[in-house]
């Protein structure tokens, strides 16, 4: 089963400490930024699931953070500062914040406002209000438990593979280029060389597929992209 991946983003860490045990007792995979030039780059290379994100930040402000990101995804993005004046709240808001707490908060909201966010945030508007499960032929994905299975046995996928798996099942029978799928999986500002898409695809195919260089499922479009089968291929 693939956890779901939280930035958090905090440059006081004994704080940044406590909420990383909290999520991980809470079977959240984490990953930590102190700063915001660091969070960007862990959001484009790592693309977590939601960012905790702290506004007063060492280096760029934390409404500039939620700026940037909002130019090329809809991740859900939680709000976590001690400023508490309601135009800061308002201004976090409008950039595309989906929520906001402040400091100091107790450990059963901050948890029940994640819950919330993963349910009811814009993210799900990205893949289109995904389905609980798709079937095509003996591949199985359930994006809820986030578990993929081939002949009925789970396939262990990295985080970005099962990314990768997500948007092509979602697009399933379309051809997806391979800009596509970098700007969706790793961002705008990812390196646009093919080279870490295809060598995920292998992984993918590996796992997947019974002849990896003959595929059932995933069809390379040669010099355009990928393109997973759908039930009328």
């Amino acid at each position: 089963m693939n956890k779901q991946t939280i930035l958090i983003v905090e440059d006081e860490q004994y704080l940044c400490n406590m909420i990383e045990e909290l999520l991980t007792v809470n079977h959240y995979k984490t990953l930590t930024a102190s700063t915001g030039t660091e969070a960007l780059s862990i959001t484009t290379s790592h693309c977590p699931d939601m960012i905790l994100l702290d506004l007063g930040l060492p280096d760029i402000d934390g409404i500039q953070v939620i700026k940037e990101i909002r130019t090329w995804s809809n991740i859900p993005i939680i709000v976590v500062s001690r400023q508490v004046k309601e135009q800061e709240i308002v201004l976090a808001l409008d950039s595309g914040a989906d929520d906001y707490i402040t400091k100091p908060f107790g450990t059963s909201e901050l948890l029940a406002r994640i819950r919330t966010a993963f349910r009811h945030c814009n993210y799900n508007k990205l893949y289109n209000r995904k389905p609980h499960l798709i079937k095509i032929r003996n591949l199985e994905i359930d994006f809820e438990k986030r578990i993929v299975k081939m002949n009925q046995k789970p396939i262990h996928l990295t985080q970005i593979e099962f990314k990768i798996i997500r948007l092509l099942a979602l697009n399933a029978g379309h051809v997806l280029s391979y800009e596509t799928i970098i700007q969706a999986i790793w961002g705008p500002y990812a390196d646009k060389n093919n080279q870490i898409l295809r060598v995920n695809m292998a992984n993918i195919r590996r796992k997947l597929e019974k002849n990896p260089s003959n595929p059932d499922y995933i069809f390379t479009v040669n010099g355009i992209g990928y393109r997973l089968i759908d039930d009328q291929d």
